[in-house]
């Protein structure tokens, strides 16, 4: 046989003091209460509001710039410069490439590590883990070079069981002794994502390139500087005339800005270079390179965060939901002394009265019980409520336990 489960005691949230307490002037404390309550709306509210700067402000500290150097090169092979213009005794293998003129274009890049480095060593990313795609435009007649002239390379996604490869650069082979032009197009990987906020938006909170959160942010800074936010209502903010024009309304409420702001986001322009390959001379001795910015995580700053901040959030979350329990209880038991405080009250200004209400109350009561309606065969009468016989009659004993049930149910919850 199963033991009996313990009953849960039910957690009381509610806080409020009931209206007839709060307007009564025989308890004048009650004002002070109601004043800490809406202090606490406020604070919960602002608490809100400020999640976007807070974990923006977290996000700063653990994210670092770092320099992607990318190398251009190529090489070349089988051209007429290198044979010395003397016809191969071989004959041209087409599957193998042996004797045929061709070109191999190099994408390289290294990350360059900063002047100070941190104690926590990160480990070095590599080129693939820098961009998401690279896309290689070669300009020549696809009449003449069918085998295609568009290279692509997209980052495979990471899977539960393995990452995807690290790789420190590519390589294109192609077939071919005239001079072609490349171009090259790399979409960088940035922490977080980056995106070219539209003009209209733009030109009024001074950002060209940010991210979805450094946007939301300068946006806000742009709304408490101007002081938009309605004086009463501080979930409201009342738009200028520049916002109204962009916004299409008269105001907005705070927690709109994120939707909107996504109308004004379009992806970040990709890093686009060009190369010439010239077949019938000598590659250049050092490769071409050109240096740009991305934006990564610094997980070794974030981790010490992190356990700073869970540490701090487990003790201050035990601590106000201990005060949150007590000043629920504290609530209810006000509530309940009230309603003794009025039961008691309404009988001694008029016994008779009370008693004929309270009667009249109980009845209904009854009814509910045994499920009646309208029907007066069903509907339990008044005049039967005036004879003791009717309460001995075998249903009073059931409906008596089913209340004192319900009753002890409702106490032990409390």
């Amino acid at each position: 046989m199963e033991a009996p489960k313990a009953v849960k005691k039910r957690k009381l949230t509610d806080k409020q003091l009931p209206t007839s307490i709060l307007k009564s002037g025989d308890f004048p404390d009650s004002k002070f209460y109601e004043q800490l309550c809406d202090m606490e709306k406020k604070l919960d509210w602002t608490m809100l509001r400020k999640k976007v700067e807070i974990q923006d402000s977290m996000g700063k500290p653990a994210q670092t710039t770092r320099t992607l150097r990318i190398f251009l090169s190529h090489t070349v092979s089988d051209q007429a410069w290198q044979t010395n213009g003397a016809p191969s005794g071989d004959v041209p293998n087409f599957e193998g490439g042996q004797g045929i003129p061709a070109w191999a274009f190099k994408i390289e890049g290294r990350v360059l590590e900063p002047t100070t480095r941190s104690r926590d060593k990160q480990p070095v990313k590599k080129f693939s883990n820098m961009v998401k795609s690279v896309v290689v435009d070669i300009e020549r007649d696809p009449n003449l070079h069918p085998e295609g002239n568009i290279v692509e390379w997209h980052r495979p996604q990471a899977t539960p069981t393995a990452a995807p490869p690290s790789l420190d650069g590519f390589t294109v082979r192609r077939t071919g002794d005239t001079q072609t032009k490349l171009r090259v197009v790399v979409h960088l990987e940035h922490f977080p994502e980056q995106f070219k906020v539209q003009h209209e938006l733009g030109s009024i909170i001074d950002c060209k390139e940010e991210s979805r959160i450094g946007v939301i942010t300068a946006l806000w800074n742009y709304i408490k500087i101007n002081n938009l936010q309605d004086k009463v209502d501080r979930r409201l903010i009342r738009l200028d005339d520049k916002l109204k024009h962009i916004f299409r309304a008269d105001q907005l409420s705070f927690t709109q800005i994120p939707e909107l702001v996504n109308h004004f986001l379009q992806p970040a322009d990709p890093i686009v270079l060009f190369y010439t390959i010239k077949p019938n001379e000598p590659p250049p001795a050092t490769p071409q390179a050109w240096d740009v910015e991305v934006k990564v995580e610094d997980t070794s700053l974030k981790n010490r965060m992190n356990q700073v901040i869970l540490s701090m959030s487990n003790e201050t979350a035990q601590e106000l939901a201990k005060h949150e329990q007590e000043a629920a209880i504290l609530a209810q038991q006000i509530q309940n002394s009230q309603l003794k405080r009025t039961f008691l009250a309404s009988f001694a200004d008029d016994p008779a009265g009370f008693i004929n209400k309270w009667l009249e109350s109980q009845s209904r009561d009854l009814d509910s019980v045994l499920s009646s309606g309208p029907n007066e065969e069903l509907a339990v009468r008044e005049e039967e409520l005036k004879r003791s016989e009717f309460f001995r009659l075998p249903w009073v004993e059931e409906a008596v336990a089913v209340q004192e049930g319900l009753r002890l149910a409702s106490k032990s919850m409390m």
